[in-house]
């Protein structure tokens, strides 16, 4: 598999198989992600991985805490999304459900969907992802760069991946579990396993503007 077929292949994996991840496959990808660029080569992600008894403990948790979530620590999304950016948002979210079969009326099943978050979506490998609190928006953009090379990585390896934002809204949770430094901030959550190739949820693609929509291309032949 070459870079642009795990860029194809990758997506945002929402029902994963119960298959353990070998711990030294998972070393071995994460250490190889720390090639990622990084400005002036800080390299200021912390990255936190847990699977077996500590995991099924964090999920434990989070059925009694998804309806209660922490005070965030910063906002996901700008708010009063405009346009384009605002449509977008909201297509992916009608395409999901409509994969999922599940009405816009249907608020109930919507929440319970959303829940599914808290369980990482069966994957049977969460990681956490933090930075210094003292650290700006450059070194948060090297984190970013990190997450997305063990994701390409990942897939190469026949893995598939989920990023999940949703996680910085349960830091106190994380940092209860995982024992984040007090000193970092939580960025995100990834679910990490093997893709259940049979599940409607991993069925569509989320979709992508044409070039003409964000790119420019000046003094080319």
């Amino acid at each position: 598999m070459d870079v642009l077929d795990a860029v194809n292949r990758r997506m945002s994996v929402r029902a994963f198989k119960t298959d353990p991840v070998d711990g030294s496959l998972l070393r071995e990808l994460l250490e190889a992600a720390a090639r990622a660029p990084s400005g002036g080569n800080l390299q200021p992600w912390r990255v936190q991985a847990i699977t077996g008894g500590p995991l099924a403990a964090l999920r434990a948790t989070m059925l009694q805490r998804v309806a209660s979530p922490d005070t965030p620590q910063y906002d996901v999304y700008p708010a009063n999304l405009w346009e384009p950016l605002r449509s977008r948002r909201f297509q992916v979210g009608e395409d999901m459900y409509g994969a999922l079969g599940i009405p816009r009326e249907d608020k109930l099943a919507r929440l319970q969907w959303f829940a599914s978050n808290g369980q990482s979506f069966g994957a049977p490998v969460v990681l956490f992802f933090s930075v210094d609190r003292r650290c700006g928006p450059p070194q948060w953009s090297d984190l970013g760069m990190y997450m997305q090379t063990l994701m390409l990585l990942a897939v190469e390896r026949g893995l598939d991946t989920c990023a999940q934002e949703f996680w910085s809204h349960y830091h106190q949770v994380v940092h209860d579990h995982v024992g984040l430094p007090d000193s970092h901030m939580l960025f995100s959550g990834m679910a990490l396993g093997y893709r259940d190739e049979g599940a409607a949820v991993n069925s569509w693609r989320s979709r992508r503007d044409s070039f003409e929509a964000w790119g420019e291309m000046r003094g080319f032949e």
